[in-house]
């Protein structure tokens, strides 16, 4: 192999982050950011990196999507019997990262981890495609799984059982739905020439304002 990792390297140059660009709220400079990164049609613009950690403070890490993102925080859903599942049920605290490298931008975020209400668990499940609404019912995430055939034969099971009509109703799971997390602090990572990037970390005061300040990068 040509070279090694420590020779890659990339020039950041394609914008600065200034601070008077910045939405006093950090939710909505998330949304401008995030509007223009779809606009470039960006790979994969939801995907985000969520870190979590178990009672004893061992992390883990893992890409999910981002689902929505409100006032209250930016929200996904997975299988609460996974991995992810179980660790903020013990310590609900997370972080998420997302990168997207066409606009040479980075967001970070920590925060509580809480549910979202059923209702809104169940609104989204509904825009899920049948097959997604099957699966969910068919894989106990992070389990063990003997093999590949063992995993089609439950969602066999599982189609089966709710019917085999595209119209058919698939109910959502109790295991499984949406967490929130309602950040406390938020940072932009805009990439600059030199290593020398533009870093603008967003903190919640206690009460309730959020406090600026740019970083060293």
């Amino acid at each position: 192999m040509a070279g090694s990792i420590a020779d890659l390297r990339r020039e950041y140059a394609r914008a600065a982050l200034n601070e008077t660009e910045l939405h006093p709220d950090p939710i909505e400079q998330f949304r401008l950011w995030f509007a223009q990164v779809v606009e470039a049609e960006a790979h994969d613009p939801s995907a985000m990196v969520l870190a979590t950690a178990n009672a004893d403070g061992r992390p883990s890490a893992r890409v999910v999507l981002l689902k929505g993102v409100d006032a209250d925080g930016f929200v996904f859903y997975t299988d609460y019997r996974s991995r992810k599942g179980r660790e903020l049920e013990e310590n609900p605290f997370a972080a998420l990262v997302f990168y997207w490298p066409e606009l040479e931008r980075q967001v970070r975020v920590t925060g509580t981890v809480s549910r979202v209400s059923r209702a809104e668990s169940e609104a989204y499940f509904r825009s899920r495609p049948r097959g997604s609404r099957l699966a969910a019912w068919a894989s106990h995430q992070s389990a063990p799984l003997s093999s590949r055939a063992e995993l089609e034969a439950r969602l066999d099971e599982v189609t089966a059982r709710v019917g085999a009509g595209i119209d058919g109703e698939v109910p959502l799971p109790p295991h499984w739905g949406g967490f929130r997390v309602t950040p406390d602090s938020i940072e932009f990572w805009q990439g600059r020439p030199n290593r020398l990037h533009d870093r603008f970390l967003y903190t919640l005061e206690p009460h309730g304002a959020w406090r600026i300040e740019r970083l060293s990068p």
